[in-house]
């Protein structure tokens, strides 16, 4: 009786603070494993044993019984988890909890049922889960687009999550790739998820790009900038790059299989050192890059479903200081050694 009193007592304290179940459980078992112990460790005769009933088997039988009750619900639950059938999509169309999702975007009529199936056919390769990856990723992953991959080497730090929002503080020092993929899958169930967590090289760049349909440049130093360039003209793939710096962002699209300029046709130095530096050195404000990288996902939901008109061959500067945005025409150039002209 003493037991259960308590045992009661702490249930209500559990329901009165609203703890979860799994807090109740390990309190209940804790004051189990207790009564078990004072039986097995004190004298008999005991006054606390006689409270406690004073048999130790009892307490070893009850304690059998509950761990066979969970173990069968466990098993049970895994049963039923195994023989449901997830919902299934009509074949090359979308299920009607996608269709639902998606229905903002359907009614455009730029997009529309085709565009939308266009997005979960398609596969986009972003470089970067940090400033203007991180609402890339996110609104690519809530567009619906089928194949999302991220590469990355870094890991999640404190001094990241001013402006690089796709990531939390619970989740400083996991490598950035597998923080974007926790948030990507927890926005849309209905996408797929490739994280590669290393470094990006040359030597498996163009295989890499080979199996996207569109990448997404959102590296933060000239040599990712220019490897990323070269690789994509190799693999004839439709590349967005953007770049920021304190209040400004740039963004185009670039694709010398269809006419465009690559990177290098318009960058084809990078500037001498102190010119361009890096976020770290000249700092940025936070908004700034889920500005650009939300117009890179724009851009490639474009491209995508080919509604409107992209960025190709064209580049869009943005100054957050004074609210303006100018856009310049671009050409390809004759001498360029990347993309031959």
């Amino acid at each position: 009786m003493t037991v259960l009193l308590i045992a009661l007592a702490l249930v209500a304290l559990g329901i009165v603070l609203r703890l979860p179940g799994r807090v109740m459980a390990i309190m209940l078992a804790t004051l189990w494993a207790g009564a078990l112990l004072a039986h097995l460790t004190l004298p008999e005769g005991h006054a606390l044993l006689r409270a406690l009933g004073g048999d130790a088997r009892a307490w070893g039988v009850l304690g059998i019984v509950v761990a066979l009750v969970l173990a069968y619900r466990a098993g049970l639950g895994r049963l039923k988890a195994r023989a449901a059938v997830p919902e299934a999509a009509p074949a090359g169309g979308l299920s009607e909890a996608e269709l639902d999702r998606y229905a903002r975007h359907i009614v455009l009529r730029e997009v529309g049922g085709m565009g939308q199936r266009r997005l979960k056919e398609a596969k986009v390769l972003v470089v970067g889960a940090g400033g203007l990856g991180s609402p890339a990723l996110l609104y690519l992953a809530a567009a619906g687009v089928g194949t999302i991959g991220v590469i990355d080497d870094d890991t999640v730090s404190n001094s990241n999550l001013q402006r690089q929002v796709i990531h939390t503080d619970a989740r400083i020092g996991m490598p950035k790739v597998f923080s974007a993929e926790v948030a990507m899958r927890a926005l849309n169930p209905h996408i797929a998820v490739r994280p590669y967590n290393r470094r990006l090289t040359g030597a498996e760049a163009e295989a890499l790009f080979a199996d996207y349909d569109l990448i997404l440049d959102g590296s933060d130093n000239f040599d990712t900038r220019y490897m990323v360039n070269a690789a994509a003209v190799a693999a004839k793939k439709p590349l967005i790059s953007a770049a920021i710096t304190q209040w400004e962002g740039q963004i185009s699209l670039y694709d010398p299989a269809r006419d465009a300029p690559c990177y290098a046709c318009i960058f084809p130095e990078r500037p001498a050192d102190g010119l361009a530096p890096s976020c770290a050195v000249a700092g940025v404000m936070g908004a700034l890059p889920g500005v650009v990288g939300a117009m890179m996902a724009v851009e490639a939901i474009k491209e995508i479903t080919g509604a409107g008109e992209g960025l190709r061959g064209r580049m869009l500067i943005y100054d957050a200081l004074y609210g303006e945005s100018r856009l310049i025409g671009l050409k390809r150039s004759p001498s360029c050694p990347v993309c031959g002209g």
